[in-house]
């Protein structure tokens, strides 16, 4: 489990393209230290497991249902991506419960940019709208974020400048893709109400 709150801006060293798959080295200093085989790291909010480390680099094997998935095939030698660890049991929750399962794609439509924030639009793919809700929590690209406006097709995000000065979010034109996971919490309640479920019933059993 991730929380959405990004460690460290790395950047992509190389891209292997292997049969259905995509190897990928990434620079984090930061992220590699004490990481080993098959630890998780998450890039642009994908989960992705460690196979090797070396002199602050790390790669990661990419199948094709992640790339298919996510905007990770996009990219290339010298492309910055957020960088997390996995939460530490016991320690701080700063953002909300990410799992790095990307939940699909979106694109930034526009930037508009004031004094003090950027309010950023994002399209929103029609299977996922069900889940965003105004004031809740959306990850884009990993980084947990606060939903502005909620609309069928499309949400908004303020960006404050320590997110704009340290992640890649400060970098996405109009036009960009960007990966999207929803709180899967909501997700979760909607099953159970789908099953005939009452969440808050003690038992547990189909009404």
């Amino acid at each position: 489990m991730f929380t959405g709150i990004v460690e460290e801006l790395g950047e992509v060293t190389a891209v292997e393209q292997l049969e259905e798959a995509s190897r990928f080295r990434l620079r984090g200093p930061l992220v590699t230290e004490g990481a080993k085989h098959g630890d998780s790291i998450a890039v642009n909010g994908v989960c992705l497991t460690v196979v090797e480390t070396a002199d602050g680099e790390f790669t990661a094997d990419v199948m094709q249902e992640t790339l298919n998935r996510s905007s990770l095939g996009a990219l290339t030698k010298g492309s910055r991506v957020n960088l997390e660890r996995p939460m530490a049991l016991g320690g701080r929750l700063g953002g909300h419960l990410v799992q790095g399962h990307v939940d699909g794609t979106g694109e930034i439509l526009s930037r508009t940019p004031s004094e003090h924030w950027e309010i950023v639009q994002v399209a929103l793919p029609k299977n996922l709208s069900r889940y965003v809700v105004e004031k809740g929590s959306i990850t884009v690209d990993g980084v947990s974020l606060t939903v502005v406006e909620a609309a069928a097709d499309w949400f908004t995000i303020s960006l404050i400048p320590t997110t704009l000065a340290l992640t890649t979010l400060g970098l996405k034109q109009s036009g960009d893709p960007v990966n999207l996971e929803v709180d899967v919490l909501a997700k979760y309640v909607e099953r159970l109400l789908a099953a005939g479920v009452d969440p808050l019933h003690t038992t547990g059993e189909a009404r």
